[in-house]
């Protein structure tokens, strides 16, 4: 293509891409959905901006190549033999139990032939790990039981779509014709070839271009690598994604893996928009217009059968309660991006027709739409937006006389409670979450610290918090803080409150209620990795502490001035940009030829004995 025309595919992809991603996103619908509403709205279907999506089709292809990278360089032996239960357990059976399924539905029921059921049941077993990782992270369950189970099944079917594209052209090709034995000894040859060779020669390559110590060769030796496995695996016949997941796990282990997965990245991010929004392009949104009911019975179909037999698999084998086995199946009931690539090569490979190619397209596009307003609307139906924590009574609080009150048993309170028992000084604490109560008794620890809400003025009182002396705030979360705060404030003025701020509106507020210098978690660790910097540049460790140390009095003038201030965010710009320049001007000072001749003559004055 011309320049002109280059230059204006590329500003519709970019404008479709800031517009639709960003709005997805902001409805929680997820990134891979913006790219595919991004290519329906440019593409033929719709606006036309672009009308012919071969050449940018060829072009985001290779991000597929390199998302089976990246998927190869995080499946080491060492984490999958870590996950074996859960991976090679749950995810086994579901990919299994749900492809056999849909591909005998398929078969029997809609007449496909054997080869392209089998493809088919196999494609559309796939959830979408975007999606998934998404909702978990946003709805921050990714650790619970669920969670865990759902990470587990996803990664195993990252795994079972590797031989999944690699079967599509060796079904194809005996379609019809037999068995292809020489095809298949080529293929286990060549697979062979790669990783033997992978083994011996990539990380001698990776350690000579490390010495270089350039970023872009770093970067150019791994898309070298990529393109050229995937080159010779092209030229054998063989799926070059499949060239490209070996080359990622030849490397997984290697010390190269984190450089080469960051260099890879942003590669992978723009060429796989790219894709998506390509299949959003060859969508056949005609077909909803035309057949709404087919399409419509189609995810219905889909999001059932598969929610149907994930369930069961949730309960029993993954042990989950019913509630997280519902949540789970409702998760991973739609369909996943590696279907769009495993149905695009099908169809290429005439295993299916252009007909079902677009059907299976537009029902697997809708089912992830409908997953983040599924997985909402069944937390709303089972009475929590969050996953419901175990029911249980605050705990009994037996103590004598403690000197301190410890509310957050986090990082901080541990550290606390820890120097607090060395000394012999008794304290109470108490937190408000099951696991980490628990979790500290399991490893004895547990005397002193309790089950409750330390806002609770009834838990309070059975703390004995009338008889200590201090009151440690270390709960991580600002609004509980405060609310804690105002209570021991409250009912216990006598209290010296010691609490920690997470941020400097967080410490002003705490301030605000009269505590005094409240403890801002990150300043004293930040201070010393300051000060390691400095020493490592150069300066010695005297001269870096007066820095640091010149730094810390100034900021705490700082905090005490804007404190007055806090409100008003102008001025709170203003007195940062005068801080600055104030510690600037400090500094050159310092550098002054005046002042390094007295460091020097101080430095050079012997020691008398009276000193």
């Amino acid at each position: 293509m011309d320049s002109h025309h280059f230059l204006q595919v590329a500003v519709v992809f970019l404008l479709a891409t800031v517009i639709a991603v960003p709005l997805t996103k902001r409805f929680k619908l997820g990134a891979v959905l913006g790219y595919l509403l991004a290519g329906v709205a440019i593409g033929p279907q719709a606006l036309r901006l672009v009308p012919d999506n071969g050449g940018i089709a060829a072009i985001s292809e290779f991000g597929v190549v390199l998302m089976l990278f990246v998927i190869g360089l995080e499946l080491s032996p060492q984490r999958l033999w870590v996950m074996r239960r859960s991976v090679f357990g749950t995810g086994l059976l579901q990919v299994l139990a749900t492809s056999a399924v849909i591909g005998v539905v398929a078969w029997w029921l809609l007449g496909f032939t054997p080869g392209a059921a089998l493809i088919v049941g196999g494609s559309l077993a796939l959830s979408s790990t975007a999606f998934g990782l998404q909702i978990l992270g946003e709805r921050k369950e990714a650790g619970t039981a669920y969670g865990r189970q759902a990470f587990a099944i996803l990664l195993f079917q990252d795994l079972a779509a590797i031989p999944l594209i690699a079967a599509v052209p060796f079904l194809a090709s005996t379609t019809g014709h037999g068995f292809d034995l020489t095809g298949a000894l080529r293929t286990v040859g060549v697979i062979v070839a790669v990783v033997v060779g992978g083994r011996y020669l990539l990380r001698p390559v990776f350690r000579f271009v490390a010495k270089a110590d350039a970023v872009e060769v770093s970067t150019a030796t791994a898309l070298l690598v990529v393109m050229g496995v995937a080159l010779l695996m092209e030229v054998a016949g063989v799926s070059v994604t499949l060239g490209a997941f070996l080359a990622g796990v030849l490397l997984a282990d290697s010390e190269y893996r984190h450089e080469l997965e960051s260099n890879i990245e942003p590669f992978k991010g723009l060429l796989l928009g790219l894709f998506f929004i390509s299949v959003g392009m060859s969508m056949d949104i005609s077909l909803l217009l035309r057949s709404p009911v087919q399409v419509l019975l189609l995810v219905a179909a889909l999001l059932l059968l598969k929610g149907a037999l994930l369930w069961p698999l949730g309960r029993i084998v993954g042990g989950l309660e019913r509630g997280d086995a519902l949540r789970l199946a409702v998760l991973l009931a739609c369909g996943g991006e590696f279907a769009f690539v495993v149905l695009k090569l099908a169809d290429e490979q005439k295993l299916i027709s252009a007909r079902q190619h677009n059907l299976l397209v537009l029902a697997i596009t809708l089912s992830m739409a409908l997953t983040p307003l599924l997985v909402a609307a069944l937390a709303k139906l089972l009475g929590a937006h969050k996953v419901r924590k175990p029911a249980r009574d605050f705990d009994t609080i037996v103590a004598h006389s403690p000197r301190v009150i410890i509310a957050g048993y986090g990082r901080m309170g541990q550290i606390v409670s820890r120097v607090l028992r060395a000394e012999g000084i008794p304290f109470v604490a108490l937190d408000h979450s099951v696991e980490q109560v628990d979790l500290v008794r399991r490893f004895g620890r547990g005397s002193d610290i309790f089950y409750g809400d330390p806002a609770r003025p009834e838990l309070l009182r059975a703390a004995q918090a009338d008889k200590a002396e201090v009151f440690v705030l270390a709960n991580d979360d600002p609004e509980s803080s405060l609310h804690v705060a105002r209570v021991v404030r409250r009912m216990y003025p006598h209290l010296k409150i010691v609490a920690r701020a997470r941020n400097r509106q967080h410490l002003w507020r705490l301030m605000d209620l009269g505590i005094d210098e409240p403890i801002r978690e990150t300043l004293y660790s930040s201070l010393k990795m300051t000060k390691q910097a400095l020493v490592a540049l150069g300066l010695t460790p005297e001269r870096a502490m007066d820095r640091v140390e010149r730094f810390r009095r100034q900021d705490a003038e700082l905090i005490k001035m804007q404190y007055l201030v806090y409100d008003d965010e102008a001025k709170l710009v203003q007195t940062t940009k005068e801080a600055l320049a104030d510690l600037d001007k400090l500094f050159e000072a310092d550098d002054g030829p005046e002042a390094r001749e007295a460091r020097e003559r101080d430095a050079s004055t012997p020691l008398t004995s009276a000193d």
